[in-house]
Formats: structure tokens, C-alpha cells, sequence
């Protein structure tokens, strides 16, 4: 008989052979906040449906129903909250008639320069003129509710005052394809409203002066080169 003692073989596993393969595989457990997660898919949906489809014959009847009704809608229906929640109010309407004046008053000289100097931002808005200013206040007013009311309100419950930046994000990615000067001029723009909302605690007045911004550029380019 060996004298050597008797050994016993014990298998080693590694970190992956001791936990179930596919556990291992997908990581960690991602615990997400529903109500954001929503937001975010449904806002890229409706902004890619409106980039490719219609509802309507006129495009910014599509977008009252796209990016005004349907949030409106989620948040009552299914989040079973207030729109005041979302900024769907006046909020401080004294702070946003002060600083809507504000912004028309800064904005009108440099939107009447580029207006007329800039050849593709002309082309864009100058055959815009019918229906105005109805049509521009209809295109818009979902438009800064979508970014400036639920977008931004909702961000802001986890991220803080990061949500200014945040919701700028899609913003200016909505805009590629549109005239260079515009889109990164919402850059600075998507942040400035951002505030503006922040600030007054109401996506209204944001959506005030992004209504005066678009209007005027539209008369400005109409009248440098009339029909």
C-alpha cells in the first residue's frame, strides 16, 4: 500500500460555472421609473411618426393632436395625474409676461438680421404666410409642451435642474434637416426655454415666446422677398 495520503480532487468553479448561466449573462437587475420610461418612448414615437406620417391634411393640426393630446391623454389616462403636474398652468404669470416681453424685445433684432441675411433660413420660412398668426400658434403649442411641460417636468422629479439640459437633448436632434443657423441656434434656444418653463413653473410662456420667434421670421423673410 502508498503511504501518501489519500486526496480528494475538489472541483473549482469559477464565478460564472456557481451562478445560472443566464443570470449571469444578463447582469445586474435594472430597476427603471415607469412614468419616464414611458415619456421617453412615446415622445420618440410621436416625433418620428410625425417626421414620416400624417393624420391630418395639415401638419400642424398633426401636432396639436401628436405632441398636445396624446401627452395629455397619458398623463390623465394613465398616470392618472394632474397636467398641472406636467406644468400645464400659468404657473408665475407675473415672471413670464416680464420675461416673455424680454425675450421678444432681445430676440426682434436678431431674428429681423438673420432673417434677411441668411439665405436658407429665408428660404424656410418665407412661403409660411397663410393662416398666420394661427398657424405658427397651432404648430407650436404642443411642440413646447411636449419638451418644456412633460418632457422637462418629468425629468426634472430625478435629475434636478440637469433636466434643462436633458430635454434640450431630443430637442435639437428634432430639428437635423432644417437649416443649419436653426438648429444650432436651439442649442442655446432649447435651454433658454427650458428655464424660461423652469423658472415660471408653466410651459406657457415658453411657448409665448418660441410663437413670436417663429411668426416674426416668417414676416421678416416673407418681406424680403415677396410673393
Amino acid at each position: 500500500m502508498s503511504d501518501e495520503p489519500h486526496q480528494t480532487h475538489i472541483e473549482q468553479r469559477t464565478p460564472m460555472q456557481r451562478v445560472f448561466p443566464l443570470k449571469w449573462l444578463i447582469g445586474e437587475r435594472l430597476v427603471f421609473d415607469w412614468k419616464i420610461v414611458a415619456i421617453i418612448v412615446i415622445s420618440l414615437i410621436v416625433l418620428a411618426f410625425d417626421n414620416y406620417r400624417s393624420i391630418t391634411p395639415f401638419t400642424y393640426w398633426d401636432r396639436v393632436v401628436l405632441y398636445l393630446i396624446i401627452p395629455l391623454l397619458v398623463i390623465i389616462v394613465i398616470f392618472r395625474e394632474h397636467p398641472r403636474c406636467y406644468r400645464f398652468t400659468l404657473g408665475d404669470w407675473k415672471a413670464g409676461l416680464v420675461l416673455t416681453l424680454l425675450g421678444a424685445a432681445i430676440m426682434a433684432p436678431i431674428l429681423y438680421v438673420f432673417g434677411q441675411r441668411d439665405l436658407a433660413l429665408n428660404a424656410y420660412y418665407r412661403d409660411r404666410t397663410t393662416g398666420l398668426p394661427w398657424t405658427t400658434f397651432l404648430d407650436l403649442v404642443g411642440w413646447e409642451f411636449l419638451f418644456r411641460g412633460w418632457i422637462l417636468f418629468a425629468y426634472a422629479r430625478r435629475f434636478g435642474p440637469e433636466a434643462l439640459w436633458l430635454q434640450s437633448v431630443p430637442f435639437v436632434i428634432a430639428h437635423i434637416g432644417k437649416p443649419e443657423l436653426k438648429t444650432f441656434f436651439t442649442i442655446i434656444s432649447g435651454f433658454g426655454f427650458g428655464w424660461v418653463a423652469w423658472r415660471t413653473r408653466s410651459f406657457v410662456w415658453s411657448f409665448l415666446i418660441h410663437w413670436f420667434v417663429a411668426t416674426f421670421l416668417i414676416l421678416v423673410a416673407a418681406a424680403t422677398h415677396p410673393g
